[in-house]
């Protein structure tokens, strides 16, 4: 079995009162997060799921919504968890650098002390497939700002596959790079709204047929998308949703 846990639903502004991106997949094999924003170590102990049961983090691209928790996740597991297992993170091109740069900018410089388990970083790029800890993952290009280096995921558990957009906003390949996906869990930060780099609901209504998943998701919902979860012709996801595969 394979168990998805909406951590975090929110675009980056937490609307509606929600966390920021956030996604902890876990099987037998064991246990990834998908983004890992600023307010995730408060949901994944707000969820009573354990820091240390995390063996990877995927980083689709370098906005503070989506990697900003990893320098206190890390610092959390050294001073809190006493870590001693190696983590995997896997992010874009430059990610030891931007973590490292992100700890410094925020106090907590990596290198003030030695670490008691390592950290092992894998650079994803578009096409490329790389082991993720307990996990299998195939990266996929998105269209976002560039300088974020964006890119969406393909994770395997060994039992299913599921998808992620990260931040997107609408390119004709999109349906094709997460085809066969037993869940697609997507961004859809507007209902109308016309900024080209997030996914709209009218988007993804008029595109719906072209997608072959078996379950499609959507998250990081924005204040158009707040109160239409739950009303539209998508399920919708919510802080704490638990989906088993």
């Amino acid at each position: 079995m394979s168990e998805v846990i909406f951590v975090g639903t929110s675009d980056a502004f937490g609307a509606g009162g929600r966390r920021q991106p956030a996604i902890l997949v876990r099987s037998a094999r064991g246990a990834a997060l998908l983004d890992c924003g600023p307010s995730t170590l408060t949901g994944l102990a707000s969820l009573g799921v354990p820091r240390d049961q995390v063996d990877s983090i995927f980083i689709t691209h370098y906005h503070g919504d989506h990697f900003g928790g990893v320098p206190l996740f890390l610092l959390a597991a050294k001073y809190a968890d006493l870590r001693t297992r190696p983590i995997v993170i896997a992010g874009p091109a430059g990610v030891r650098e931007h973590i490292e740069a992100a700890s410094r900018a925020l106090g907590h410089p990596m290198d003030d002390s030695p670490w008691p388990f390592e950290i092992r970083y894998e650079e994803l790029a578009a096409g490329k497939e790389v082991e993720g800890g307990p996990f299998g993952a195939r990266a996929f290009e998105a269209f976002h700002q560039v300088e974020t280096k964006p890119h969406g995921v393909m994770i395997d558990t060994g039992e299913h596959r599921i998808a992620y957009s990260g931040d997107t906003g609408w390119f004709e390949k999109l349906p094709a790079r997460v085809k066969g996906a037993d869940l697609f869990i997507t961004e859809c930060t507007q209902y109308e709204g016309n900024f080209p780099y997030h996914l709209n609901l009218l988007q993804l209504e008029k595109h719906k047929p072209e997608f072959d998943c078996d379950r499609i998701i959507l998250t990081h919902l924005g204040t158009e998308m707040t109160d239409r979860r739950g009303k539209c012709s998508f399920e919708t996801a919510d802080d704490g949703l638990i989906i088993r595969l």
